[in-house]
């Protein structure tokens, strides 16, 4: 398969602006944790873990969006489920968590944001509004016209992704004084997330007929394309490209059940991980509430 994507080029494969973008924003966290904190009114400096969760969230945003993963994407459905869980279930955990509080102080706390954010990251709000648009998200009619033009793609991708980040934030808050959800609570929430999307994994699976035009030689798929194939390119190569099938392993059913699969697992995988997390967590925290027994008692038990 890797030596027939490249005939897409470099461009499509490995999406140097992107790249440059993903450079810029490391560089402007260096600049405003670094030499331009104290003017900005930060305290101290991001710690060794901060910066190195900052570093793979860059690193995972581009793989999602700049490597050749997302080509994949709009050849193959499993590639999509892949580049999904990258982009909403992992890269925002490490972003928030690689931002240090003082940071997030200044954008939380700010004039506009501030009630706005105190809504959309509430538990609740913030668990249905995600994980119900994710799974309409991928209904085949809102799906395909995502995949109709560069500006619906990437605005639908960025409104879920900010969605994404206020699940997050009520789930792993960064600041002390917004983790005011219960650990039982937390891993509740992240159960019924799993259940939804679970639901919308199992409708792809179970489909016994193509439900993406944007996946089908016969629909939009020369279309979709174009959203990260360069015009010239995609134009020089529309005559002797058929269809998905020419780059894919799999049939486009046999392609579509796998995703469907591949989302259901990944994202689950991510739930239990972050679930087993918190609880370990409330557990050490409860085991230290106890009080050891009095040396005295100790004493006359023995």
């Amino acid at each position: 398969m890797w030596l027939e994507i490249q005939i897409f080029g470099f461009r499509a494969l490995w999406s140097p602006y992107f790249l440059t973008f993903v450079v810029l924003l490391g560089v402007a966290y260096y600049l405003i944790t670094g030499p331009y904190r104290s003017k900005l009114g930060g305290d101290v400096s991001p710690t060794v873990k901060e910066k190195i969760n900052f570093l793979i969230s860059l690193l995972l945003l581009y793989i999602a969006i700049g490597s050749p993963v997302d080509l994949l994407s709009h050849i193959m459905l499993s590639a999509h489920m892949i580049q999904m869980v990258i982009l909403y279930f992992i890269f925002p955990i490490f972003f928030i968590k690689g931002i240090p509080a003082w940071i997030w102080r200044k954008i939380v706390y700010a004039p506009i944001i501030k009630p706005i954010f105190k809504v959309l990251t509430k538990p609740l709000v913030s668990l249905i509004s995600f994980n119900t648009l994710f799974a309409m998200y991928h209904m085949p009619v809102i799906f395909d016209f995502s995949k109709s033009s560069i500006t619906a793609h990437t605005i639908v991708l960025c409104f879920l992704l900010f969605l994404s980040f206020t699940m997050w934030w009520s789930i792993m808050p960064p600041l002390k004084e917004f983790d005011t959800l219960m650990p039982l609570l937390k891993i509740g929430s992240l159960v019924a997330s799993a259940a939804i999307v679970s639901i919308a994994c199992a409708l792809i699976i179970f489909a016994s007929t193509p439900l993406f035009n944007a996946y089908s030689s016969e629909g939009s798929w020369i279309q979709a394309m174009s959203l990260c194939v360069p015009n010239d390119v995609l134009d020089g190569l529309a005559v002797s490209i058929s269809g998905p099938e020419m780059f894919s392993p799999l049939s486009v059913l046999d392609d579509q059940q796998l995703g469907g699969i591949v989302m259901m697992l990944l994202q689950e995988a991510v739930y239990i991980a972050l679930m087993g997390r918190i609880f370990f967590a409330w557990f050490n925290k409860e085991n230290l509430k106890v009080d050891a027994l009095p040396d005295s008692e100790i004493t006359n038990s023995n």
